[in-house]
């Protein structure tokens, strides 16, 4: 179980809750004519998701292990905010490079839907969800041409992406939501957005930087219905041991050794881009200073220079995720120094009263 947050909500937030389980089909059906994205592309901006859907979502992302996994979102859109109340998975694996979609997911989809719709649960289909098995939330060019597909013939749809391996090394849910920009779109540049407080591995980063322009994220907030909260209450009761006793150190010990892994990669691709733009500016100053075209060829060796330094350098993305691995492994240690420290102490005390109860009798 990952943290969340179960200290007993006030009235007033249960009641507002509750009532975003209510389906108006009257009201989707004319926020659907009016189509207020086809004019805004940025006009949903924020996500929430019910706890029920956001715990299915991780149980099948975390069942997955290192296979992509896929499944759909079922819900509403209120205003600018897509509303996720359950979900259901589809019998769909992949990779980041092959996604196996075939025409039994595609009839399981609209099986269950139907079933849904006959009994009751009149939920639309609002997005996708699927796994980025250690290497972040973000979108990758398969990702990005069937978000545009969905887009484009099942409006409003919106697709989440989740990482069930930093999820368990964080102990909070790794999630991302995302919608891609029209065909022909000047975007802004908002990679930073995507990219930052995350680490992106080296084998991925040439795709996410081709890419990264074409989407942007929005929000991710969580809520809960009354029974929700219940349920979270109870299973707290029943795991809470299982959470104190975990230990990071030894359950995120694979994913921290491909983290290292990557970046000693990182490090060696930055050290030779370090020679050759040191070789560049080299020859550029010696140039500048024997031709007429000095101030160009200074200018050209300042450039050079400056981008060894500059925020997406590659030595700097390197320094930034051995930082994050760095302060992961240093919560991790602190965690299991204060728990070494809490139990050990116990059964010091544990074994000193047996002592005196020896010495008595």
């Amino acid at each position: 179980l990952t943290t969340m947050d179960t200290t007993a909500p006030s009235s007033a937030k249960t009641d507002a809750e509750d009532a975003l389980y209510v389906y108006d089909a009257d009201a989707q059906r004319a926020t659907v004519a009016a189509k207020p994205w086809a004019r805004n592309p940025h006009h949903f901006k924020k996500v929430k998701v019910s706890a029920l859907a956001l715990m299915k979502m991780t149980a099948h992302c975390r069942r997955g292990g290192s296979i992509e996994v896929m499944g759909m979102l079922q819900g509403k859109t209120i205003d600018d905010t897509f509303i996720v109340i359950d979900i259901f998975e589809l019998p769909v694996e992949g990779t980041e490079t092959r996604v196996n979609a075939q025409a039994e997911a595609y009839e399981f989809m609209v099986d269950f839907d139907k079933t849904c719709k006959d009994v009751g649960r009149a939920e639309n289909v609002v997005g996708w969800y699927h796994s980025h098995p250690g290497y972040g939330c973000w979108m990758s060019g398969i990702d990005v041409n069937t978000q545009m597909l969905n887009q484009r013939y099942g409006e409003p749809f919106v697709a989440i992406v989740i990482d069930p391996m930093r999820t368990c090394a964080t102990g909070k849910v790794e999630i991302g939501a995302f919608r891609t920009y029209p065909e022909g779109y000047a975007a802004p540049d908002e990679r930073a957005s995507t990219s930052r407080h995350q680490t992106i591995p080296l084998s991925k980063v040439e795709d996410f930087g081709v890419h990264a322009d074409k989407y942007y994220a929005l929000d991710v907030s969580y809520f809960k219905s009354t029974l929700d909260a219940r349920n979270l209450d109870a299973l707290w009761d029943q795991y809470w041991v299982n959470t104190l006793t975990s230990s990071p150190l030894a359950n995120n010990r694979l994913l921290v050794a491909g983290q290292v892994g990557d970046i000693e990669g990182k490090l060696a691709a930055a050290e030779k881009g370090v020679k050759r733009a040191h070789g560049a500016a080299a020859v550029l100053a010696t140039a500048a200073s024997a031709s007429s075209f000095g101030a160009i060829g200074k200018s050209a060796a300042t450039t050079a220079t400056s981008a060894m330094s500059s925020e997406s350098s590659p030595l700097t993305a390197a320094t930034r995720d051995a930082v994050a691995v760095a302060v992961e492994q240093t919560k991790s240690l602190a965690a299991h120094a204060i728990k070494a420290a809490l139990f050990d102490a116990v059964r010091a005390v544990d074994s000193a009263r047996q002592v005196d109860v020896d010495m008595r009798d």
